[in-house]
């Protein structure tokens, strides 16, 4: 593996995406810094080098105008020994005063721009445009990188960066998915994207030999997935996230959390989060994790907390599937 340091330059047109683009390459894991003066970026990235950083993203714009003048031969001395890449993002006219008016800020250079031409709102925003392609001209001549976010979306613009500077395909950040069995008796999961209910399926709490097994137990599993409505289910609830979990990855998500839930989280939610995951991961080549939130807590919950109609299942499992009380006995009256 090489020594080099390797050092990307974001600039380019503002509204253009640079903003995305140094997000992008944070989550490669560069060290970046914004709106630097090129006098500094010698030394910065001599810093950055004492303390071991390898990856450094640096951002120079039109913000930085008094510098640019510099820019050039400052970029070409640091390039000697290091693996250097200069990304210049562009964008038509109509686009960039579009995002403009989307976002309501002033173009940096439209201030001065209004003065000098006596032009106001709209115009000056297109002059500031103008002026900017101008000053910016020596830095574009260097670019290695020359992308037109025109009709790119910010996720689209995230996986163009991903494909030019990533370590490769293989090494790219993929989107983290995982699983979280839970009870609703315990609230739901507050960062869940996605939640399915598995409370209609039949309950192992009311198997005196299974109610203190937890679900990743092979006795409770078999319980749980021998009925058809089971095995429906996961086909249903796979097929959905098999359809589904490439194109919300294709769409620039880094986490997707997935919540499987049933009364108390430890029986059926359980062994449904560990079935559901071990399939995907055959399915779909993303990483895959599986958390048990509240198997725990459900241990010593009395019966009665944990089924919503206790006493409609006793009228229809008869006495062995009646609720018990804690400590394993008959109920009380």
């Amino acid at each position: 593996m090489s020594d080099k340091s390797r050092v990307v330059v974001v600039t380019g047109l503002s509204g253009a995406g640079k903003s995305t683009a140094i997000n992008a390459l944070e989550d490669l894991g560069y060290f970046c810094v914004d709106n630097l003066p090129t006098s500094l970026v010698p030394a910065t990235i001599e810093v950055c080098e004492a303390g071991g950083i390898r990856r450094i993203g640096l951002g120079i714009d039109v913000r930085s105008f008094a510098f640019l003048d510099g820019a050039a031969p400052t970029l070409s001395r640091i390039a000697e020994g290091r693996d250097m890449a200069i990304l210049f993002l562009d964008a038509t006219d109509e686009a960039l005063l579009r995002r403009f008016n989307e976002t309501r800020r002033p173009h940096p250079l439209s201030a001065a721009s209004s003065r000098a031409s006596g032009s106001s709102g709209g115009l000056a925003v297109l002059d500031g445009v103008h002026l900017e392609r101008e000053r910016l001209a020596p830095l574009r001549a260097l670019a290695t990188i020359d992308l037109d976010t025109t009709r790119l979306s910010v996720h689209e613009l995230r996986r163009q960066i991903i494909a030019h500077l990533g370590p490769g395909k293989a090494e790219a950040p993929r989107m983290s998915t995982r699983f979280v069995s839970f009870g609703f008796k315990f609230g739901v999961p507050v960062d869940a994207d996605l939640i399915f209910d598995v409370r209609f399926l039949d309950n192992p709490h009311f198997v005196p030999e299974l109610r203190r097994l937890p679900g990743s137990h092979p006795a409770v599993r078999d319980f749980v997935l021998q009925s058809p409505e089971a095995s429906e289910l996961l086909e249903k609830i796979g097929s959905l996230l098999e359809f589904s979990l490439p194109r919300y990855e294709r769409e620039g998500k880094s986490y997707l959390t997935i919540g499987i839930g049933c009364t108390g989280g430890r029986h059926r939610s359980v062994a449904l989060a560990e079935v559901l995951a071990d399939n995907l991961r055959r399915k779909v080549e993303l990483p895959i994790s599986v958390v048990h939130r509240d198997v725990g807590r459900a241990e010593h919950t009395a019966p009665s907390e944990l089924d919503p109609h206790p006493l409609e299942r006793s009228a229809t499992e008869g006495a062995e599937g009646a609720p018990r009380s804690p400590d394993g006995g008959g109920s009380k009256t």
